[in-house]
């Protein structure tokens, strides 16, 4: 049963679906590993940061592990897992959001600040600083620089939105695709791209300030997009069979046109 091209609709859970009907149907069993993010993107004609939110979904759910240098494994369920939920939203979908809005919330900022607006920026970073890693704690403090953000426009409504996006990331898919790549590096990391945010707004440069946001949201989709490594396919036995039948390699399948070009912030899907 080769895998199918999928139309651009909410990709991840496409994905999702086609790999669980492809284990469910025995085509790879509990213990293979699957194709890797490289060719699975190429056989699906979309980007890799969809197949990583299908994968992560279905880790979720217990029908893979993910197991980073080494790849993909399927995993027997321990119960009848539910399949993604329709109202939760791609860890990287979420990302492009909030670097489209946030971008103009922060330009707009820019214009608009006040001593005591900087006051409260200066405030979050303080807080931010005093954390060693990130985690559940830390959030509290990234969140509240977002949304200070945001407060220094006077909308309480973008503030709402601003906030309500943050705490997605709490949902179970960013939380498990946090869990392979925040650390102590990356913590600081955005701690240093949030100063150059916040010094923009008080210099009083929109654009600025609006590439700097736009460049720290980008570059946490850049940070969820490493590699989880094992990018060389295993050969398993079933990719072996479908081969055989289809007369055609699946591990190296030829990209189309039609194939979105990779990017390193990953923007496209």
């Amino acid at each position: 049963m080769p895998l199918e091209a999928v139309e651009a609709r909410r990709l991840y859970r496409q994905v999702a679906d086609q790999l669980r009907s492809l284990i469910d149907s025995g085509e790879y069993a509990v213990g293979s590993r699957l194709p890797t993010e490289r060719e699975l993107a190429e056989q699906l004609k979309i980007s890799r940061p969809t197949v990583r939110e299908a994968l992560i979904a279905l880790e979720v759910e217990g029908r893979v592990r993910i197991r980073v240098g080494s790849g993909i494994y399927v995993t027997e369920p321990a119960d009848a897992a539910p399949a993604p939920s329709a109202v939760i939203e791609g860890p990287f979908e979420l990302l492009r959001a909030r670097e489209f809005l946030e971008g103009a919330i922060a330009e707009q900022a820019a214009r608009v600040a006040t001593r005591d607006d900087i006051a409260r920026i200066d405030a979050t970073l303080v807080a931010m600083a005093d954390v060693e890693h990130s985690g559940e704690a830390s959030m509290v403090h990234d969140r509240a620089f977002h949304v200070a953000i945001a407060g220094c426009l006077g909308n309480a409504v973008l503030v709402r939105v601003v906030g309500e996006l943050f705490d997605q990331r709490l949902n179970p898919y960013f939380a498990q695709l946090a869990h392979y790549f925040e650390n102590p590096g990356t913590w600081l990391a955005a701690l240093s791209e949030h100063r150059v945010v916040r010094d923009a707004i008080a210099a009083g440069l929109p654009k600025a300030a609006r590439e700097a946001m736009r460049h720290h949201l980008a570059h946490s989709q850049e940070r969820f997009a490493q590699s989880f490594g094992a990018e060389t396919s295993a050969g398993a036995p079933a990719a072996r069979k479908r081969t055989a039948r289809s007369g055609s390699d699946p591990a190296k399948p030829k990209r189309s046109s039609g194939v979105p070009a990779k990017s390193s912030s990953a923007r496209r899907q």
